[in-house]
């Protein structure tokens, strides 16, 4: 009957190289399609940008570590934007030892010379004195000054002693004077038009309370404007920020993408060219030091990457992804390396059973690889690195028990008895005070549920955050890339248990469940991003809650292998 069974499961020579080429396909299908090039309808209409925000900071530097870039670093990203931008917009006066605005006049680039102010008096004061001393020391290169950004969306100041800064510069320079906040600010604080020369706004459709996709944020921009123009006439308008980010969560329908962004950039141009705006775009690098300040979107509204790279071609079509062949390399030979290495391990498995571990090693191949290139995104610090690399790691690990188990049931090999979730907090417990090592003998026996449920709490923790605190947290999906697919293989393997639960498992999979509700009910429908996450959050959570119903009947003796000594 063995021989027989055998015989029917026995794939013909060629369905198995067919389905190898298949698979390799579906991977680079499945990495070409969100990655194809678009955006070329919309094309550029300006060779050279009016303004750009100027920040020179790269990778490791960062104002708030008071870690600057050197004077000969600021002049070369001087060199790289002048061909690109008639003006730069800076934010501080004081920082780094370098002149901007000397720096500028060498390549021809005008100045919009800020001074940063916040609640700290005597920096205030320093700020301003060096802002005043710059412009009239570099009068044709700084052609307006800007003092102080967002102070009151910060609520740094009253707006009474930002008036009285505005009037000390006023009578100490011969530019113009502004002050730059969101529009919805000038709105109600309308008295400061008294004390400036221009009306500075900033127009930032992704963030406002009520974000905007990048379908109806051209025709946002141009209400404000007209809005702003209304509210003070006689007075100039400018825009002194307006862009889009490139990467980071949705808000909304408002989508961060560099195919949006670059759709963005080219239609606001034209724009401003049809309605004459003054403006300045933010901005002109990556700043990887925002994202403690404001998450991955924080560092993500460049036109040039942090290693000063183009983020995108300034006209033509643009591909989200321009690295995705390689990143469809990559999930190849993860695929096919997690395949052999199963085929080496398990040398017995007929075709049938081949065919199936081929299709799920290239699953989880693609997943790994997604997780890699997220990871590798997501390092924009030491401390991320690191988390990174070890979230990485444990998908590695859980990809390769999950085609060990699989292939173990497709060779009718009995497999080890489920483990719950107490005993799986008893081996973290045990590891993470030393006292693990001899619980690491015989491991394979018992990693996959442990590391199952370590990725489950993992989820569980990261979804409250999102639901109690969202607005600068990404949904993370590369983080669980590989655990989805376990989830959905074990379904299919009908390897799911089902009872045998307890609190943890009950804890973990319904405060998961329940609070990915809840933060779909709270971001809405029009998120899409949000909603994949939340079905991804109910498949994790789906597994413990199982658990907690009652067992269908009692597991095959022949399968049940005893929980390892000191595993809880």
């Amino acid at each position: 009957m063995l021989a027989a069974s055998r015989r029917r499961r026995t794939c013909p020579p060629a369905v198995l190289p067919a389905l190898l080429l298949l698979c390799a396909l579906l991977t680079a299908l499945g990495w070409w399609l969100p990655n194809r090039p678009r955006g070329g309808e919309v094309p550029m209409t300006a060779d050279r940008f009016n303004s750009v925000s100027f920040a020179p900071f790269r990778p490791g530097q960062s104002p708030l570590r008071h870690r600057y870039p050197s004077a000969a670093e600021v002049e070369q990203d001087l060199a790289l934007l002048a061909p690109r931008v008639r003006a730069i917009r800076t934010y501080a006066s004081l920082e780094g030892d370098y002149d901007v605005p000397a720096l500028a006049a060498r390549h021809g680039l005008r100045v919009w010379q800020g001074a940063w102010l916040g609640p700290d008096a005597a920096r205030n004061a320093r700020e301003i004195a060096r802002l005043i001393e710059s412009a009239n020391r570099h009068p044709e290169t700084v052609e307006r000054v800007v003092v102080g950004n967002e102070v009151l969306l910060r609520r740094d100041l009253p707006v009474g002693h930002l008036a009285a800064a505005l009037d000390r510069v006023r009578a100490a320079v011969r530019q113009p004077v502004t002050y730059a906040d969101v529009w919805e600010f000038w709105a109600q604080f309308p008295q400061l038009a008294d004390h400036v020369d221009i009306v500075t706004i900033h127009i930032l459709p992704y963030w406002e309370d009520e974000p905007r996709g990048v379908a109806d944020a051209i025709a946002h921009a141009r209400e404000v404007v007209q809005r702003m123009r209304r509210m003070f006439p006689g007075k100039p308008i400018a825009i002194g920020e307006v862009g889009w980010p490139s990467r980071g969560r949705w808000r909304a329908d408002a989508a961060p993408s560099r195919v949006n962004q670059a759709v963005f950039l080219r239609a606001f141009i034209r724009l401003a060219r049809e309605e004459g705006f003054d403006y300045n775009l933010i901005e002109a690098f990556d700043q990887v030091w925002k994202h403690r300040l404001e998450g991955t979107v924080g560092a993500a509204w460049g036109l040039f990457t942090a290693d000063r790279r183009p983020k995108f071609p300034f006209d033509g079509p643009v591909a989200e992804d321009p690295a995705w062949p390689l990143h469809a390399g990559l999930a190849l030979l993860l695929s096919l390396a997690l395949w052999g290495g199963t085929l080496r391990a398990f040398p017995g498995l007929d075709g049938a059973a081949r065919a199936r571990v081929a299709v799920l090693a290239f699953a989880l191949g693609n997943a790994l690889a997604f997780a890699a290139v997220g990871a590798r995104r997501d390092a924009l610090d030491e401390l991320l690195a690191l988390a990174a690399a070890a979230n990485l790691a444990g998908q590695g690990a859980l990809a390769a028990l999950l085609l060990r188990r699989a292939a173990m049931r497709l060779a009718g090999a009995p497999v080890e008895a489920p483990r719950d979730g107490a005993q799986a907090t008893a081996t973290v417990r045990a590891l993470l005070t030393g006292r693990g090592r001899g619980l690491l003998r015989g491991w394979r026996d018992f990693a996959l549920d442990d590391l199952s449920f370590v990725f489950l709490w993992a989820a569980m923790a990261l979804q409250l955050l999102l639901l109690v605190d969202p607005r600068y947290r990404d949904f993370p999906f590369a983080g669980f890339a590989v655990p989805l697919v376990a989830v959905a293989a074990r379904a299919l393997l009908r390897d799911l248990p089902r009872g045998g639960g307890g609190r943890e498992e009950l804890w973990a999979g319904a405060t998961l469940a329940l609070a990915a509700l809840g933060s779909a009910v709270r971001e809405g429908p029009a998120n899409r991003q949000a909603m994949g996450w939340t079905v991804c959050a109910l498949v994790l959570a789906a597994p413990p809650l199982l658990r907690c119903l009652p067992a269908p009947g009692r597991r095959p003796e022949s399968e049940a292998v005893p929980a390892p000594a000191g595993g809880g």
